[in-house]
């Protein structure tokens, strides 16, 4: 093979070399997000983020816990784990691979319990958390307490609610005697004191 021979090969090489190069780069190009695409979606996930701080802070309100916690990490798992009713160590659980996927079920089905949903809306609650989180801080949804984790019943009796007495008996009913009966006894029975009832009155005709 002669010297031009050679280069020559070198030369296409060096060309096929730089047009390889050259398509990689327009590729990369245009497969990048624009200036506007990425503003438009860290807009969106930022809207996201308010979302779910602001119904998270819903939700501790409602529970009786302080509504800023959600904007403090770790602390926000802490207060979750005492509205669901589970003991704050939990939060170490948490770090273990694979125990962490079981503790997020178990916790968010508690969670949706305590504010009187059911295990169906606490499964959800995993998987769209941003549907369903919003629903249990902005709607009708009421925390009637981690207790309601343990029981299907609610936490007090829907109004209106049985008169008692302070010792926890119902009030009597009191008897009243039938329409025209007298509310005396007939003549001849005696008072507690052995003192006779009296007859009925006669009046003299007109």
């Amino acid at each position: 093979m002669s010297a031009v021979t050679l280069t020559a090969l070198v030369q296409a090489i060096g060309r096929t070399r730089d047009v390889l190069i050259t398509q990689q780069y327009q590729y990369e190009y245009q497969a990048s997000l624009s200036p506007g695409a990425a503003i438009a979606f860290g807009l969106v996930g930022l809207a996201f983020a308010v979302l779910m701080i602001a119904a998270m802070w819903r939700v501790f309100s409602k529970a009786g816990q302080p509504g800023w916690a959600a904007i403090i990490p770790i602390y926000n798992t802490i207060v979750l784990l005492r509205v669901a009713g589970r003991p704050w160590w939990w939060i170490f659980l948490l770090l273990i691979p694979l125990v962490d996927i079981i503790l997020l079920f178990i916790i968010y089905i508690d969670l949706a319990k305590a504010y009187g949903k059911g295990t169906g809306f606490g499964v959800l609650t995993v998987f769209f958390p941003w549907i369903c989180i919003p629903i249990l801080g902005f709607g009708s949804a009421r925390y009637i307490g981690a207790d309601g984790a343990n029981s299907n019943q609610p936490r007090f009796p829907d109004p209106p609610y049985p008169p008692q007495y302070p010792g926890g008996g119902s009030y009597p009913q009191q008897q009243y005697p039938p329409q025209g009966q007298q509310p005396y006894s007939p003549q001849g029975q005696q008072y507690p004191g052995g003192q006779q009832y009296p007859g009925q009155q006669q009046y003299p005709p007109r």
